[in-house]
């Protein structure tokens, strides 16, 4: 797994550079990877309850919407990681990006661009700072996204009764939706992908949340 996700190998497989400009709406996320005890792991961000709030509890990478201030989609990667956890990634090897996903709220015509871009921190474990839009910020160790026993059939309830692919982390958390898309783009391009939903290799209308 060390070998896996590495800096160089994931450098290698990732796409270079920063993400041409759009017209229209957009956001950028960032994917923290560190080496830890058990190996390497990536940063996640569950988001805060909040009434109204469509990602409302997701598992996340930290990261939102671009702001008119920002010079280009990673500069918006590195300014709301700062802003929702006090992490600040101008120390951190920028290792590429993944491919640009649509996400926007189910239900409606609301669609942005997201850019995932990776970080690689190394040194220890940094200290994290939460703000309000953050309930818990935790590091999953990335063999546990490959551990087949951690996938599920998940039900989020604002959507009714229909169930998704999910990864079961830290108790009664769940990774899905479009975080469990870049994952899957991420492990197809390690070499080893994520058996839990091949369908996400291509981008589906039936997955269309910011989560």
């Amino acid at each position: 797994m060390e070998d896996l996700f590495s800096p160089d190998t994931l450098t290698r497989v990732l796409l270079p550079g920063v993400a041409e400009r759009i017209v229209g709406p957009s956001a950028s996320v960032a994917a923290v990877i560190r080496k830890g005890s058990s190996g390497p792991e990536l940063l996640f961000i569950e988001r805060s309850i909040k009434e109204g709030d469509p990602w409302s509890g997701q598992m996340a990478f930290p990261g939102g919407r671009a702001s008119a201030t920002d010079e280009d989609s990673l500069a918006t990667a590195v300014r709301e990681t700062n802003e929702e956890l006090g992490l600040d990634l101008s120390d951190s090897r920028l290792l590429g990006r993944l491919s640009d996903l649509q996400g926007g709220p189910r239900g409606t015509r609301q669609r942005l661009r997201v850019t995932p871009y990776l970080f690689w921190m190394s040194g220890t474990r940094p200290t994290v700072t939460p703000n309000h839009e953050v309930a818990a910020a935790l590091w999953v160790p990335a063999r546990e996204l490959l551990d087949k026993e951690r996938y599920i059939e998940y039900s989020y309830p604002p959507l009714g009764t229909d169930v998704w692919p999910g990864i079961a982390v830290a108790g009664n958390r769940v990774i899905w939706g479009l975080t469990l898309r870049m994952l899957v783009d991420l492990f197809r391009r390690l070499g080893q992908p994520l058996t839990i939903c091949l369908l996400y290799t291509s981008p589906s209308p039936r997955d269309g949340l910011l989560s």
